[in-house]
């Protein structure tokens, strides 16, 4: 069993882990200063291997009080999406650069056994064929938080050979599904649920490709890769997703609604709102690690509309106020 610091862990995609992490009897830190004003996941708050510390990137001297013994960092703190970061563009840089930053070179200075960075497949950024990106494609960032991102990588794979970490980069597709800590404000996520409630949708540039991922299968690589042997992961990149979660904006639509019946869906091509278009080759996930994604997002939006159906309708109303556009500072 291993000591695991999840820097984030509150997060829609944090609590997943940290419960994932719990569940297979490691010891877990989560480390989130709860910017959003979240609570914390009340499902393994009291079990005897978890502990929450409500801390701050930026707090060096917190960060190192928590890496005392640790085995492993998972890195998932930051201002997630684009909206968050245009709207706060100093702080944006102020947590998603520097603090990064900070909390590698303090992973490095303790010689933390692994170090997991998550990155995103919005670093690709727009690819005008059908090629589906590799790792080694062309980077093409084209909003602050996927340059900060792509920033983020170059600097753990500056320090290959200078430190004694094993530190891997991967490189997620879109998350999708239900958390503890929800998120509405994700494209598979915000579509399934304005239909659900039969909220007019207007869906700009629907025929531009995104790959998605379940939050349980980015638990699961986490997982694994807290357990595969050094050599196979030692300063590597990863694309986490799968092939056939692949899909346009009006592909996720369609799928939709062949659970819900349901007609002020419209479709709106403006080709400047938002450039970003890729496809995403997720084969070295398979070759080297051996995983397979267990979750297509038909599965996402069926567990979606299944949550939505038995719970209080009143509390899935506002479209905004769930995502992550406003912070507490």
């Amino acid at each position: 069993m291993k000591k695991i610091l999840v820097v984030g862990g509150e997060g829609y995609i944090g609590q997943i882990v940290c419960s994932e992490l719990v569940d297979k009897n490691h010891e877990v830190i989560s480390y989130d200063n709860l910017i959003y004003g979240q609570k914390t996941n009340s499902q393994i708050n009291k079990k005897p291997n978890f502990r929450f510390v409500n801390g701050d990137i930026r707090d060096s001297l917190k960060i190192r009080e928590n890496l005392e013994n640790v085995n492993a960092v998972i890195i998932l703190a930051g201002l997630v999406g684009d909206p968050i970061t245009k709207k706060y563009p100093g702080l944006s840089t102020e947590i998603n650069q520097k603090g990064i930053k900070n909390l590698i070179d303090e992973c490095a200075g303790y010689n933390i056994e692994n170090v997991i960075f998550v990155s995103t497949c919005s670093n690709y950024g727009l690819i005008e064929n059908d090629e589906l990106a590799k790792e080694d494609h062309e980077l093409n960032p084209l909003s602050s938080y996927a340059r900060d991102k792509v920033d983020i990588e170059k600097y753990i794979l500056s320090l290959k050979g200078k430190v004694n970490s094993c530190f891997t980069i991967l490189r997620f597709a879109t998350a999708f599904g239900l958390s503890s800590r929800m998120r509405y404000d994700l494209t598979v996520n915000e579509f399934t649920r304005d239909i659900f409630n039969s909220t007019k949708l207007e869906v700009y540039d629907p025929d531009t490709w995104r790959p998605y991922c379940h939050v349980q299968d980015f638990a699961n690589i986490l997982l694994l890769i807290l357990n595969t042997e050094k050599s196979k992961i030692l300063f590597e990149v990863f694309n986490a997703g799968s092939d056939e979660n692949n899909h346009t904006k009006r592909m996720i639509v369609e799928k939709i609604l062949k659970f819900v019946n349901f007609n002020e869906v419209y479709f709106v091509n403006n080709k400047g709102s938002d450039p970003r278009n890729y496809k995403v080759n997720f084969q070295k996930l398979n070759s080297v690690l051996g995983y397979q994604c267990k979750y297509l997002v038909d599965d996402g939006i069926n567990e979606i509309l299944t949550h939505l159906q038995i719970s209080n309708e009143n509390s899935f109303k506002s479209t905004k106020d769930l995502g992550n556009y406003t912070i507490n500072i």
